[in-house]
């Protein structure tokens, strides 16, 4: 056989192979790739009543400090606001005073707002608490920066013997209230921030001694302390500045900033 025909008759069975080939996979069925979507079901929400500021303990709500916010249904607690159940409460809470501080989108909740009725100070005081106000200045008030919520220790300076000065801590740790602040115009013609009066949140013992520490001092200087401590033990007090037994009246005789008599109530002195 000539080899051109060898060649004619190769190529004739390679084209016939690979004919067969492809129509083998034009017959065969094709198999068809679905891709499965993932369905996302968003949680259904509630409008909720959140502050729109942030919002110091003694300030006042208004209306542009509130606003409705959607929160998942699944997170809500009993305490929040919410628009089905009072649909005007940005009407009904304005005035209120803020008991606690409130963050820029918080939910508010009725034990951080008091009504507008009710007396400041009395509504940031907490059950079994007392506000006692004692004058600072800038040299008494670790120089003006003392604010309301910081923790701080009261020092008593007094005279003692001979000419010499005593001092020591008759409280320690107790929360700042309030700070009564007057503006006071500064020799440069700055304008300086100086708290007159402090209120101190005190235990009924604590506000005993304070008021007679007050008479006893030369000098009260409040020592400002760290949030660290804000856990720490705040019922250290000078204990002595008390007498008396539990449930009757101790009488106290002070003289030249110095406890010279003690006694019970009715007893002669």
């Amino acid at each position: 056989m000539k080899p051109s025909r060898v060649i004619i008759l190769s190529v004739a069975v390679v084209a016939a192979a690979l004919a067969g080939l492809l129509a083998m996979q034009l017959a065969s069925p094709q198999q068809v790739v679905e891709k499965a979507e993932a369905i996302i079901q968003k949680e259904p929400t509630v409008n909720v009543l959140v502050s729109s500021a942030n919002l110091p303990v003694g300030s006042r709500l208004a209306a542009d400090s509130m606003r409705w916010a959607p929160w998942p249904q699944g997170a809500i607690n009993d305490s929040f606001v919410t628009e089905n159940k009072r649909p005007d409460a940005i009407i009904e809470l304005t005035g209120s005073i803020v008991r606690l501080p409130l963050f820029e989108g918080e939910p508010l909740r009725a034990e951080k707002v008091v009504d507008s009725s009710t007396r400041i100070m009395s509504s940031l005081l907490p059950a079994g608490k007392r506000a006692v106000a004692t004058e600072i200045s800038v040299a008494t008030g670790a120089g003006g920066f003392v604010l309301p919520n910081d923790r701080v220790d009261v020092i008593m300076v007094r005279k003692g013997e001979g000419g010499s000065f005593l001092t020591e801590n008759v409280l320690n740790n107790v929360r700042v209230l309030a700070i009564d602040q007057q503006i006071k115009e500064g020799e440069d013609g700055t304008s300086a921030v100086v708290g007159a009066t402090a209120t101190l949140e005190l235990t009924p013992e604590q506000a005993k001694i304070m008021t007679v520490a007050q008479q006893m001092a030369d000098r009260l200087t409040l020592a400002l302390r760290s949030v660290a401590d804000a856990q720490d033990n705040d019922t250290t007090a000078a204990d002595y500045l008390l007498s008396g037994s539990s449930g009757q009246p101790a009488i106290q005789v002070i003289k030249s900033g110095s406890i010279v008599r003690e006694g019970q109530g009715g007893a002669s002195q």
